[in-house]
């Protein structure tokens, strides 16, 4: 009888030479586990210094290649920083948090913090930072959007690196870069920069939580979401389904877990987010700036109402009736709204308590009877105003849609690859967050209103990382096909890419003429290599998979790389009121489109000039300096340049009123009174456009009553008398009729 061997060992048949005799057992091989995907082995550890080289666990090419990448991006971001310009509205709130530090926390937009930025400033923090350190310029401005372009790059590569792999990793990281409407984004101090910043590292804090279940990673998903929320509100919250979705549905612990994790952070998340809300909202309203963009000087109004809920409707919070007026710097069309009155240094504040009308009762900070002070309408800089494919027209699309195909290709051909996998599979969970997050933020930007180009940068992260994994999943699967579908896929996807980019591309014949013939002879020979691939053998397989990798490149991404390659002309670089690579926008020279004053409500106005002051204006600023005594306040302005461009060039603590749209009741008339009483106040700059007939604002009554109390300063004191760039007059309340 022959022995039987011990369970699950193989048995070996006996051999004819001895029929008895059982043949020796082998050892068991011993399993060796699979290196990770596009790993190299034997490479030395890397130092730790030795930056260069690739960490171990990635293959030997991967850290070159994305140090390549961040130094294009680098050089595409900060090629014309010195000419970047300053942003209208915000360099004048970048510029005051230089000046006081209580202007740098509250975010306010004038140097004696006594109004907030319609929004919350957070964006601003790192240019105040750089103005601060390198003094105030453009470039000064600048330069913290260039390393958040960086950053942003770096650890994109790190998060699907993560998710996907190394080569998809760094594909992703270049198709970032090569955004046309983030390279122009990164390169001037536009306020959505610190926003894909802080996004993308929140997900890259997601994919390491969601690979073991780690609470602090979501935790801290959750802080960078929150310091998203400083930088652009609940835009920021755009991302907070996918991620929720994908731990919920990918995370390897028990659903217990996953939503006790989940509503740990999500608590972490809205702390952080209601930071500076809940700051201004128990701060002494007598101590702390007034909330801009609001009728009740609320932060939460400001954020949740001005911000938030009305953006969908045609008006503002104030509903039918609003104000209608041309789109401003700021989220909302038109700008902003400047509100509070808290001087510049210790004495009477203006809002220490109600103030009272010459009736005796409470000062009405709405409007006559209680109602609120209407607010100006939602108006779009394009003529795409509330249509629900905004993204698909062509003011968009050169700017962030020349991927939509391979994108959503992709995100379809890998939920179906992976349908059928486990819970867990991170493959599918990272489709599943990715397409989650383009999506949402794609319909909430079709519902709402779109007043700058630079909203739809929010898109940018997950259209790179699915279209880098959709390319590179593609090709692996076609190399791997068996079934002749399998094989068509790559070269239709190709076929639909390149017949959309040249669509795009056909209405700007004139910017690249070479463009079209370049995509559609690279496509066909992509085409015709990818098919002849499965029948090729021997030496000439090498050729023609290079040959087909490298045309499948030049015609799935030529197109948004021209229009991204094109900021190095300063032409086509977009400016810092509009973020914009490529033909048929904004230079950095040209400023703010249309007029250089825009009209508001009430006769209010709002210098948009990126020009710097008049040798007219420098005289009346000084001579204001010379007979101001120890007044805090330089002058008080409802609008116009002294109370934008000469705060940007100045520093000097001047009291906005009436804000952009010149109904903010920040300061009264009985305040401005008492302020001109104890001495705090001197100057009077008025604007000379008469207000429109109807209700008069809070800013109206201040004017009218400076007009009949003070005293007029004759124009030949401080400039020619009919110096174009002086037409407001100056009055001196010092001296009362």
């Amino acid at each position: 009888m022959v022995a039987k061997p011990p369970s699950g060992l193989p048995v070996s048949p006996p051999s004819a030479a001895s029929p008895t005799r059982a043949a020796p057992l082998s050892p068991p091989a011993q399993r060796t586990p699979p290196l990770p995907p596009d790993t190299t082995p034997g490479l030395r550890p890397r130092r730790r210094w030795e930056v260069w080289r690739s960490p171990e666990g990635q293959p030997r090419w991967a850290r070159p290649a994305l140090l390549g990448v961040a130094a294009l991006a680098a050089l595409l971001y900060a090629w014309n920083i010195t000419a970047s310009g300053l942003a209208p509205y915000y360099s004048v709130a970048a510029r005051s948090m230089t000046e006081s530090w209580k202007a740098f926390l509250f975010t306010a937009y004038d140097p004696s913090a006594t109004i907030t930025l319609d929004k919350i400033g957070g964006f601003l923090w790192p240019q105040a930072l750089s103005a601060r350190l390198f003094g105030f310029h453009d470039w000064a401005l600048t330069l913290p959007q260039c390393v958040e372009g960086v950053v942003s790059v770096l650890v994109l590569y790190r998060a699907v690196r993560r998710w996907q792999g190394p080569a998809t990793g760094l594909l992703a990281a270049g198709l970032l870069t090569l955004t046309p409407v983030a390279t122009s984004l990164f390169g001037h101090p536009i306020p959505d920069a610190a926003l894909i910043m802080c996004l993308v590292l929140a997900v890259d804090r997601y994919q390491s939580a969601v690979r073991g279940a780690r609470l602090r990673s979501l935790v801290w998903a959750g802080v960078w979401v929150g310091l998203a929320f400083q930088a652009k509100m609940m835009q920021a919250w755009l991302v907070v389904p996918a991620l929720a979705v994908g731990y919920l549905v990918t995370a390897p612990v028990t659903a217990r877990a996953r939503i006790g994790h989940l509503l740990t952070a999500g608590a972490v998340l809205f702390a952080v987010s209601f930071s500076w809300v809940l700051m201004m909202t128990f701060t002494p309203k007598d101590v702390r700036p007034y909330a801009d963009g609001s009728t009740n000087n609320s932060a939460l109004s400001m954020v949740f109402e001005y911000n938030g809920f009305s953006r969908p409707a045609d008006n503002g919070p104030g509903g039918q009736g609003g104000p209608s007026i041309p789109a401003g710097p700021g989220d909302r069309p038109g700008g902003p709204t400047s509100h509070t009155t808290t001087p510049p240094t210790t004495g009477t504040q203006p809002h220490p308590h109600p103030a009272t009308t010459t009736g005796g009762k409470p000062s009405d900070r709405n409007g006559p009877s209680g109602t609120p002070a209407p607010h100006r309408k939602m108006v779009s800089l394009g003529s795409e105003k509330n249509t629900w494919y905004k993204l698909l027209t062509p003011r968009f699309t050169p700017q962030i849609g020349w991927l939509y195909p391979l994108a959503l290709i992709g995100l379809v051909h890998g939920l179906v690859l992976r349908g059928r996998r486990p819970r867990t599979d991170r493959l599918r969970g990272g489709h599943l967050m990715w397409g989650g997050w383009l999506l949402t933020t794609a319909v909430v930007l079709s519902v709402v209103d779109i007043p700058h180009t630079a909203y739809v940068a929010g898109l940018a992260p997950a259209l790179a990382a699915l279209a880098a994994a959709g390319a590179v999943t593609l090709w692996r699967t076609h190399r791997t096909a068996t079934s002749r579908p399998a094989r068509l896929l790559l070269p239709l996807t190709i076929t639909v890419q390149a017949a959309w980019a040249s669509s795009l591309a056909a209405d700007h014949t004139d910017f690249a003429p070479w463009l079209i013939p370049t995509i559609i002879t690279a496509a066909l020979i992509s085409i015709t290599s990818l098919l002849s691939y499965g029948r090729t053998t021997g030496r000439r397989l090498r050729p023609v998979a290079l040959t087909a990798l490298a045309t499948t490149c030049v015609a799935l991404f030529a197109a948004p790389a021209a229009w991204s390659l094109s900021v190095l002309d300063q032409r086509y670089a977009g400016s810092s009121f509009e973020a914009h690579a490529g033909p048929g926008g904004q230079n950095a020279s040209a400023g703010a489109p249309g007029s250089a004053v825009y009209g508001g409500a009430g006769g209010a106005s709002y210098d948009m000039s990126p020009a710097p002051l008049t040798a007219a204006q420098k005289r009346l600023l000084d001579y204001v300096q010379r007979h101001n005594g120890n007044a805090p306040y330089t002058l008080s302005a409802d609008g116009g340049w002294a109370r934008s461009r000469a705060i940007t060039h100045t520093g000097l603590p001047i009291l906005p009123l009436g804000g952009f749209a010149g109904m903010a009741t920040s300061v009264t008339l009985a305040e401005y009174r008492h302020l001109v009483a104890s001495g705090q106040l001197r100057f009077a700059l008025l604007n000379p456009t008469v207000p429109a007939a109807g209700r008069p604002s809070e800013t109206a009554k201040i004017n009218a009553w400076v007009r009949t109390a003070c005293t007029k300063v004759n124009p030949k004191a401080y400039a020619a008398p009919a110096d174009p760039s002086l037409p407001e007059p100056l009055y001196d309340c010092t001296r009362t009729h």
